[in-house]
């Protein structure tokens, strides 16, 4: 039996709830959960706000822990190895995305919560092919969320090759900002943070920033213009999305890691005058999230966390809920 924490209705407190998971199939892995973070992510399923959560519901998505379990057909994992498991628990390993190494593409991939068990419970289940090894040295209680929120942010390096001699911004300084602005100055970029709290100044210079600007000031922002070969928003409020393309050098890209709520309202002929681009992407494929923590591990990357007990999920869930959290929620044994 598995003992997790289950919520049985929307917005529901999670409570404690064992299921049976069956015989292990032969290309899966069964993983001890010593530590896993809470996402925005699994505040949005366990309110049911993209209409496919099924209950009992069981969260998390950024798992760390060992392998207790594996599969007859599993050669590249060992039982005992430490390993994490992020957003994706499966994919479909036959369409062309597949094949060519984009699974987070997949349309047939499985959410590690979505019509599944997820990891805020003492074992969790996944494909073999999903589950990332952990490299050596890698701070363990804090390395959930660079399965989640770390390859988001990391992702864009890789697919659209931004050099070390770019210059790029984050908006928004949070649990996706605050990593980013580490990956991208260990990546060489020059870096500078869009915020609207003037009091994180100290600490996104820090973190990483070489530059900061005040998002609330319309003024800083346009005397920015044609400065960025990147600029990524990691948040979910609607913006002035034409002013931060007019902080596009040409052939500059905005891109989005974070949903606004609302449509995007943008004017075309900037981009086309430019060959601006907008874009967008979602997490990272296994290989990706390898680079991912390989990198991490040697630049001494890692979030700020705030640390709670399993058995106290609940609180832990309201913190998150407040958006007082600094910046990314770890359960830990």
């Amino acid at each position: 039996m598995i003992i997790a924490y289950a919520a049985f209705e929307a917005k529901g407190e999670l409570k404690r709830f064992e299921y049976d998971p069956d015989i292990l199939k032969p290309d899966e892995v069964e993983i001890n959960v010593d530590f896993c973070g809470i996402c925005h992510g699994d505040i949005n399923m366990l309110d049911n706000e993209w209409n496919m959560t099924q209950y009992p519901f069981v969260p998390g998505h950024e798992v760390i822990g060992t392998i207790a379990q594996i599969g007859e057909r599993v050669r590249h994992l060992s039982i005992g190895q430490t390993v994490g498991l992020g957003w994706f628990a499966g994919y479909c390993n036959e369409c062309v995305h597949c094949h060519s190494g984009d699974h987070n593409l997949c349309a047939g991939a499985h959410p590690t919560i979505i019509g599944r068990h997820g990891g805020f419970a003492d074992k969790v289940r996944a494909a073999a092919n999903s589950v990332i090894p952990i490299p050596e040295g890698t701070d363990l209680e804090s390395a959930g969320p660079l399965l989640c929120a770390g390859i988001t942010v990391f992702n864009p390096l890789i697919q659209f090759d931004i050099k070390p001699t770019d210059k790029v911004g984050v908006i928004g300084i949070g649990g996706l900002g605050h990593l980013a602005l580490q990956f991208f100055k260990a990546w060489g970029c020059d870096v500078t943070a869009f915020t609207s709290s003037d009091t994180k100044k100290a600490e996104v210079l820090e973190l990483g920033a070489h530059h900061v600007i005040n998002s609330r000031n319309q003024a800083e922002i346009e005397a920015a213009a044609g400065k960025f070969d990147l600029i990524v928003s990691t948040v979910d409020a609607n913006l002035n999305w034409n002013a931060y393309i007019g902080a596009l050098r040409p052939k500059g890209r905005l891109h989005f890691v974070g949903i606004p709520k609302e449509p995007l309202d943008v004017m075309v002929f900037p981009l086309l005058a430019g060959q601006r681009s907008i874009s967008a992407s979602p997490n990272g494929s296994p290989i990706n999230i390898e680079k991912m923590l390989k990198f991490a591990s040697r630049h001494k990357i890692k979030p700020i966390i705030e640390k709670y007990r399993f058995d106290q999920i609940n609180e832990a869930i309201e913190r998150l809920r407040s958006g007082k959290a600094r910046y990314r929620i770890i359960l830990a044994k």
